[in-house]
């Protein structure tokens, strides 16, 4: 583990968003439960939305693995994955409106309790912002809704490209004008920390246990030589002098 002083060249911070800011599945699965008994729509949302992050990964390595097609945003990917899970649990009687009002569930994401207090401290002495696969609106909307107060909205779809892929961690330090070591990315999920580590930023841990609820396989605790491990957001500006 490093020492704190090695982290005195720290200018910004840049977080993933799913699972580390904010609790996607309890928001999806409750914002869903309640709209299906309004729309009088009747489907297992739990399993919906399991499925819908478990196409996640494999949505972006398409992306990845076709260059040609050129880079589609995460909204595009999410709707299309939609789509297969309405067919795949026949899911009846969703118009287009209710097709869009589930992809932009993703835009209405509450925050984990300790996430807006402990940004507000971080903001107080660094450059706070998103380093997340979802598109700028996606993000921008999340904000506006959860209170979550960046400095900016940094997202792969600037750089075209999905994390781990090394632009988009590159990309961000260049976009702030700073040399990777001066960027601490914070992430719940220690592949993401690697992909960022291995690309010069600075590195902060911080468990989300219940992230995919009784499905969570990993990431439990840290699991490699990052510069800050801690419980919370807190716990991070606590180590950081906030």
């Amino acid at each position: 583990m490093t020492t704190p002083s090695d982290l005195s060249a720290v200018k910004a911070l840049v977080f993933d968003v799913f699972g580390t800011v904010v609790d996607w599945r309890t928001s999806l699965i409750t914002d869903f439960m309640w709209w299906g008994k309004q729309r009088g729509i009747s489907a297992d949302w739990t399993a919906l939305v399991d499925g819908w992050r478990g196409l996640y990964v494999a949505s972006m390595d398409d992306v990845r693995k076709h260059p040609e097609r050129g880079y589609v945003m995460l909204d595009d990917l999410h709707r299309r994955s939609l789509e297969q899970l309405v067919e795949k649990f026949a899911i009846k009687g969703l118009a287009e409106a209710d097709l869009d009002y589930l992809t932009k569930g993703w835009h209405r994401l509450h925050p984990w309790p300790d996430s807006v207090a402990g940004l507000m401290r971080l903001k107080s002495k660094f450059v706070i912002s998103p380093l997340s696969n979802g598109n700028v609106a996606l993000l921008t909307n999340m904000a506006k809704f959860a209170g979550l107060p960046w400095d900016l909205i940094m997202s792969a779809e600037l750089f075209e490209h999905y994390k781990p892929d090394p632009e988009t961690y590159l990309g961000a330090a260049k976009l702030l004008c700073l040399e990777p070591g001066e960027v601490m990315m914070v992430a719940a999920h220690n592949g993401d920390l690697a992909a960022a580590q291995k690309n010069g930023l600075k590195t902060a841990f911080v468990a989300r246990p219940t992230e995919y609820g009784p499905l969570q396989k990993v990431d439990f605790e840290a699991t490699g030589n990052w510069d800050i491990v801690a419980k919370d957001f807190g716990g991070i500006a606590d180590k950081l002098g906030c």
